[in-house]
């Protein structure tokens, strides 16, 4: 990602807040995960949209019109010796030669310089409801630059969530940023092609993960974008089985949800197939609605149409495949409007995707309707069954759990399935498992 197209995005949010706003962002911090050892570190997703800044503790600040430079960043200075131990740190000059900063300073200026920006300014558009310590620091801040100004110029009285304005912009990707997603989405589908190949009777389900995650890594989405789900037999029955400790068994399924993080851009994957390499009768039953029922949803994804039209396919398609099948009993549509597909299909058809898996941006316009879907917009598609082990399910069908996901960019004429790449017409996925 250029500094170009970094720069373009702080302009654009600069231009959504107004020229008497002023936006700050902070980075994420290194969390510990046990004595002495921090968890890998993720920058956070709205820090690295506005700045590419990686390193973390940082705090980035956005104010529109200012004649010294419109964006300022705090950041960690150099230290030779913690540098020694822990590797290299930007620093604040290399943040203004390296990273297109028009100021920036140490996080020890920072109490000092934060009242100084924000005196002036009548909005704060900032983090709020995520970091209690974070907020109480901004409300000194606020408290220091009323005292320094005794009323004689403005600071802000009005706080915003910063999502309000940061996240439309998140949620209609750029060129730029498509980019990166199809990369995620192709190496994601070649990992599952690689779990397709390597499935066997008597595998742990932990050997797919492992599996999935070097896939991924080797070819440079070191990240998950979510802990993978490996899921063999009933298991495939908990929507988010990450145990992945069972033994993969001669005739069920497995079901397998994962992808990658390429360049802070996640992919998100499922895909279900037979263990021993053949669906039995009643798999590939309940596979083909399942698969019919998300390619209905598929094809409704396109500009102007609702944002919950793919759900709405899907469930039509399951609920008048359970009738067929003999799992429900009724008429289909009275059926759809009673919702008795519940007990096999508890969720929604799919969310946004982008820098997070679920990633941000509304669902519904200020007045409660489902809003339209436009170009740049990314979800996934993703119906599934999940059949218990109880007496209302003809005793074939029990334990059985289906999901099939996709990747699906809204496009100027239609849509793009991102992740086409990974198997999931059943004789595809029989032939790539018999090779």
């Amino acid at each position: 990602m250029s500094a170009t197209e970094y720069q373009r995005r702080r302009a654009a949010l600069a231009e959504r807040i107004g020229p008497e706003a002023i936006a700050i962002v902070p980075a994420a911090r290194e969390t510990e995960r046990n004595a002495g050892v921090n968890h890998p570190f993720r920058q956070d997703s709205d820090f690295r949209y506005l700045t590419g800044f990686p390193e973390p503790d940082a705090i980035a600040v956005i104010v529109p019109g200012r004649a010294e430079g419109e964006f300022v960043l705090f950041c960690r200075e150099r230290d030779p010796e913690r540098e020694q131990w822990d590797g290299r740190r930007i620093g604040a000059e290399g943040a203004v030669t390296d990273h297109g900063v028009d100021q920036a300073h140490t996080l020890a200026e920072l109490d000092q310089r934060m009242p100084e920006l924000l005196a002036g300014r009548t909005r704060l558009h900032c983090p709020i409801g995520a970091d209690a310590a974070f907020e109480a620091r901004i409300q000194d801040w606020l408290g220091r630059a009323r005292a320094a100004t005794r009323g004689s110029t403005s600071v802000p009285e009005t706080l915003t969530r910063i999502g309000v304005a940061l996240h439309e912009l998140r949620l209609r990707k750029d060129p730029a940023e498509i980019a990166l997603m199809r990369r995620a989405a192709e190496i994601s589908a070649a990992a599952h092609r690689a779990l397709m190949r390597r499935c066997r009777p008597g595998l742990p389900e932990l050997s797919l993960e492992a599996e999935f995650q070097y896939r991924c890594a080797d070819a440079g989405a070191r990240l998950q974008a979510y802990p993978p789900i490996v899921a063999g037999g009933a298991n495939a029955c908990i929507l988010h089985y990450t145990e992945n400790d069972a033994l993969l068994r001669d005739g069920e399924l497995v079901l397998i949800d994962a992808g990658g993080e390429f360049e802070g851009y996640a992919a998100d994957i499922t895909r279900t197939f037979p263990v021993n390499g053949r669906f039995s009768t009643p798999q590939r039953e309940l596979y083909d609605l399942v698969l019919e029922a998300q390619r209905a949803a598929i094809a409704v994804a396109r500009p102007g149409a609702s944002v919950d039209a793919p759900h709405q396919a899907a469930l039509g398609v399951l609920t008048r495949g359970l009738v067929r099948l003999g799992i429900l009993e009724g008429d289909p549509e009275t059926l759809l409007q009673e919702g008795a597909y519940r007990p096999y299909y508890m969720h929604r058809t799919g969310h946004w995707l982008g820098m997070d898996v679920h990633d941000v941006g509304r669902y519904r316009d200020q007045d409660g309707a489902w809003r339209a879907l436009e170009p740049g917009m990314v979800i996934t598609v993703e119906p599934g069954l999940y059949m218990p082990d109880d007496a209302q399910v003809p005793i074939a069908y029990r334990g059985i759990g289906i999901r099939i996901e996709d990747d699906v960019l809204i496009t100027a004429d239609g849509h793009e399935v991102l992740t086409e790449g990974a198997p999931k017409d059943p004789e595809e996925i029989e032939a790539l498992m018999a090779s």
